[in-house]
């Protein structure tokens, strides 16, 4: 196990390593700079501040002096934030958005996983036609869509629920949940409806029915294991999913997290705000699908058995 664990991070370095170089020079080419919105300065304060943040320098210096701070774990000053680091934002949006994943994954997962197995319980009914014909509808509708159709009929329509802000009223954390969640419990919702499938045709299935053990054991304490390894693998890239896919959520309802300062950032130009956390975001990405390859190894001997053989 440790020998796969340092072979796969060995392979997130050059996937990071390009990460960083496409990001740097693409947010460079892009028309205007970060101080071209700025009130007309003088080209001395121009140059100034150009050599503050080392813009005066040609494209490569700046982008091999970008990898020296960040093998320190830097990732510089942000250009919109005078006296702030980049790292610092980061931490600051970091925990608002973390949640709001966490509660969307946790949303995702009690419904996609509920709905996947009740439809594979009985496939070829109603029972299997309408959760996937309803997650198939969730896997085609953007959040950007999702998102004001609950305000406009819970928020607005209703009055149920707040349709903006985090924390600061009653059930504002629901609707920004639903909408980030919904699209992941499509999802998950297919993926273990043929997880369980294949599981559900095995002979040790048969064999525990054959034993006389009821149903709803030989679900839960046989059928599960194997048959949710799908939605495990997928566990790793939803999370970073749901961090990164946030952005959008977080700008319709106005949460502060780390989408908002993305989102500015992009528009503002702050080089190093949008370098920091899309290197941030990859990160994670790497992180969670190798923490999910991991949790299916343990729960497959067939893979740990696979892997010791090479």
């Amino acid at each position: 196990m440790w020998r796969f664990i340092g072979i796969r991070t060995l392979q997130a370095i050059p996937v990071i390593l390009v990460v960083i170089t496409v990001t740097f020079f693409l947010v460079r080419a892009a028309p205007g700079g970060p101080f071209s919105n700025e009130k007309a300065v003088s080209p001395q304060v121009q140059a100034a501040l150009e050599a503050q943040y080392r813009l005066d320098l040609p494209a490569h210096q700046q982008y091999f002096s970008y990898l020296a701070d960040l093998s320190r774990g830097d990732f510089g000053p942000s250009f919109r934030y005078p006296g702030r680091n980049v790292d610092e934002l980061i931490l600051q949006g970091l925990p608002v958005t973390a949640e709001l994943g966490l509660y969307a994954l946790l949303i995702a997962l009690l419904i996609g996983t509920l709905a996947g197995v009740l439809a594979a319980l009985k496939p070829n009914t109603m029972q299997d036609y309408i959760p996937m014909s309803i997650s198939m509808i969730g896997i085609c509708m953007p959040s950007f869509l999702l998102g004001p159709l609950l305000v406009l009929i819970f928020g607005i329509g209703l009055g149920w629920l707040p349709v903006s802000g985090w924390g600061n009223a009653p059930g504002d954390k629901i609707l920004p949940s639903l909408t980030l969640g919904f699209m992941y419990a499509a999802y998950i919702s297919r993926l273990s409806r043929s997880g369980m499938l294949e599981v559900l045709s095995q002979d040790y299935l048969r064999t525990a029915r054959a034993k006389g053990l009821p149903e709803h054991v030989v679900i839960i304490k046989h059928a599960l294991r194997g048959g949710l390894l799908p939605v495990i693998s997928y566990m790793g890239p939803a999370f970073a999913g749901l961090l990164s896919g946030s952005f959008v959520v977080e700008t319709i309802f106005q949460i502060p997290g780390l989408g908002r300062f993305y989102v500015q950032a992009a528009f503002n130009r702050d080089y190093t705000m949008v370098l920091g956390t899309t290197i941030f975001l990859a990160s994670l990405i790497v992180v969670f699908n190798l923490l999910s390859d991991i949790v299916a190894a343990w729960l497959n001997p067939r893979l740990r058995y696979q892997f010791r053989k090479k």
